[in-house]
């Protein structure tokens, strides 16, 4: 069995090292993030510039391939937000708790009263950037909406208030693990190791 590619991962937060571990098993060996090393500022204008940042960094810190990922909740009825600073939305040291209040208090004070008003999509984007400069990245994206409460323990983030349209009615955080065949990040990450089986066969693209 040949050995499996070999990649740090950029992330700080252990919920998304978790998950990303769990789709990846077999596919990926993950490898923890340097220890000692600063929080990465992410202030890219998009998903894809906060991915390209966190992996650049881990990766020159350790020299060695790096996995990165970020991911962002768009409400419609916000007018897309909170996006690119979803894990910041309540402020730089807000809880998940506090994000997901301040989101739930936003809809209520645009009328957004019905499911139909609160459509929304999770969007992710993971990136492998190698010590050469040459990167991969690939997306996922998943289509819902917005509870009206929290409902499940499970998950982390926005999950306890995402309920997917191609679900059952219940929220990510009602889901556990199943959540992952049909979540945003569990498709990036599939998307991704497709691309990285594609790209031992020939040349990565920078």
């Amino acid at each position: 069995m040949p050995d499996l590619p070999r990649l740090v991962c950029a992330s700080a937060n252990p919920d998304k090292v978790a998950e990303m571990a769990l789709v990846l098993e077999g596919i990926v060996e993950l490898l923890p993030r340097p220890p000692g090393l600063a929080e990465v500022v992410e202030d890219a204008d998009d998903l894809e510039g906060n991915a390209r940042l966190k992996a650049v960094a881990v990766c020159a810190a350790g020299g060695a391939p790096a996995i990165s990922d970020d991911t962002g909740l768009e409400v419609d009825a916000l007018a897309g937000a909170p996006g690119v600073h979803s894990a910041r939305y309540a402020g730089a040291e807000a809880s998940y708790a506090d994000n997901v209040e301040k989101l739930l208090f936003e809809l209520e004070r645009v009328g957004a009263a019905t499911a139909e008003d609160r459509t929304a999509r999770f969007r992710t984007v993971v990136m492998v950037v190698w010590p050469d400069g040459s990167e991969l990245s690939a997306q996922g994206t998943v289509e819902g909406a917005i509870a009206e409460y929290p409902k499940g323990a499970g998950g982390f983030g926005y999950d306890s208030i995402f309920v997917p349209t191609e679900g059952d009615g219940r929220s990510f955080g009602e889901m556990g693990d199943e959540k992952h065949v049909i979540s945003h990040r569990g498709r990036a990450l599939r998307a991704l190791a497709e691309a990285l089986g594609a790209a031992a066969t020939g040349p990565r693209r920078a």
